[in-house]
């Protein structure tokens, strides 16, 4: 039997009945299952992966404390130590993307990736970027007594006794061993690494005249520089020059040796774009405060708040110079 319907009151109910369907749909969606209820609405989870006490867990712990009242939820800071900060990092990645698990990351992120042959996470697409925290320089440092005066100098002389100069490091693989080799790679040198398991350690033979450079962030260095216990050469980002006065960069020796440690907040992949911008906007307000600024600068740092791109950018590229070093230098993977 034929409709009596007219038809533009037809075609009126069809896009009514197609509207309503797409709606149904995408309230149904996982993102906006998530986004019905307001972000956030519970404690959040900030893994750190290494034990209490350092500087990623001072951090940490800093930074929970003034986000908890901008976001309006507690931040509870978990120590997940082990793997060089692998452990925190894999629970991250694998955790329900809601915006609820963070983990700070250290930059030997990068310098892990550049080592290891297989991590157990991929090290940029396994993660939602979300801002760097804070960024430091690293020094490179004699004892007082040497006579080597600048990078130039030293340069000069490991030329001059191939394979007699050696550097410091707190471990195969660690930004310090790869930004040695990085001297050795660009000058076409061969300083000796000697890798230690703690800074106190490496000062003490530098100190003692038994290792000829030491090459340490700017949190374990600056103490020992500003008491006149040893003595910086180069400092490793043209930025890090006004925290030592008179300290060349390193890439006014060696064109383009520039690096900066830095520590940053990442959540779980697809975690919905609009949680992980309110997550930027607290990072940068809380880093905007005066008492973060001073405690940041206090432990040899400052305040480096990114865009995610900023970050992951960042990342890749100390991943790809890592690469590049770990490649030039025949160093072996593990």
């Amino acid at each position: 039997m034929p409709s009596c319907i007219p038809p533009a009151a037809q075609r009126r109910r069809h896009w009514l009945a197609a509207g309503l369907a797409a709606c149904a749909a995408i309230a149904a969606s996982p993102a906006v299952a998530q986004s019905a209820e307001p972000w956030p609405s519970r404690p959040i989870r900030l893994l750190v992966g290494f034990a209490p006490g350092g500087s990623s867990d001072v951090v940490s712990r800093l930074m929970a404390q003034r986000l908890s009242p901008i976001l309006g939820q507690q931040i509870v800071v978990e120590n997940r130590p082990g793997a060089g900060g692998l452990i925190a990092a894999e629970a991250v990645a694998r955790a329900t993307p809601d915006g609820y698990t963070w983990a700070l990351l250290p930059s030997g992120h990068a310098s892990q990736a550049a080592m290891l042959k297989k991590m157990p996470v991929h090290p940029i697409d396994d993660f939602a970027w979300v801002s760097t925290v804070t960024v430091y320089p690293m020094f490179y440092c004699v004892a007082n007594e040497s006579p080597i005066r600048n990078l130039r100098d030293l340069i000069e002389r490991a030329k001059a006794n191939p394979g007699k100069l050696s550097f410091s490091s707190l471990g195969i693989g660690a930004a310090h061993h790869l930004l040695g080799e990085w001297i050795n790679a660009e000058a076409g040198i061969d300083l000796a690494h000697v890798p230690y398991k703690g800074s106190p350690a490496a000062f003490a033979d530098v100190a003692a005249g038994r290792v000829d450079l030491m090459v340490e962030t700017a949190t374990a260095a600056l103490p020992l520089i500003r008491s006149g216990k040893v003595r910086a050469l180069a400092v490793t980002s043209t930025e890090g020059k006004s925290l030592v006065p008179g300290v060349a960069a390193a890439s006014e020796t060696i064109n383009g040796l520039e690096y900066e440690s830095w520590l940053g907040i990442v959540t779980t992949p697809r975690t919905p774009q609009p949680v992980v911008d309110r997550i930027n906007r607290a990072i940068r307000e809380a880093l905007a405060d005066p008492d973060i600024i001073k405690r940041l600068e206090d432990l040899g740092g400052r305040p480096g708040p990114s865009s995610p791109d900023q970050f992951s950018a960042r990342v890749q590229r100390d991943i790809d110079s890592f690469r590049k070093i770990v490649s030039s230098r025949g160093i072996p993977q593990f």
